[in-house]
């Protein structure tokens, strides 16, 4: 199979993973929902793709998955910060469902495709345990 007829499949592969998560907060009509979710692994796992077999041998693809890490966090504290109320800090979950999806991402770039989906679905399973009120 060609690389080019892979990366597209692992780039579905994440569109699905990334709509699971963003689904379950969707529906939970929280913010960061289906279309930010799908965006996000896809995004992620792209940029894998990319670093993996278009510059494979000619520099380490694990720099590209530094980087998705690090440009996540930026979105993720941005998240948390605007989420802030007076004494109450929101947006803590958000910042780490989008973290997770970018991780999905790369999973599912480099061929990782259990890996992916097992955590796609510990990840909506975690998402759906009810917040305990303090």
């Amino acid at each position: 199979m060609s690389p080019e007829i892979i990366a597209a499949l692992r780039l579905l592969l994440s569109a699905v993973l990334g709509a699971a998560i963003g689904l379950q907060r969707e529906l939970s009509q929280r913010p960061a929902g289906l279309r930010t979710h799908i965006l996000i692994c896809m995004g992620s796992a792209l940029f894998t793709v990319v670093s993996v077999i278009g510059f494979s041998g000619t520099v380490d693809p694990s720099r590209v998955a530094a980087g998705v890490v690090t440009g996540i966090g930026f979105i993720g504290a941005g998240v948390i910060l605007r989420g802030v109320r007076g004494d109450k800090i929101v947006g803590i979950t958000t910042a780490a469902s989008v973290w997770i999806t970018a991780a999905i991402g790369i999973a599912a770039g480099v061929g990782l495709y259990i890996i992916a989906v097992a955590v796609t679905v510990l990840t909506v399973i975690v998402l759906c345990i009810p917040k305990v009120k303090g």
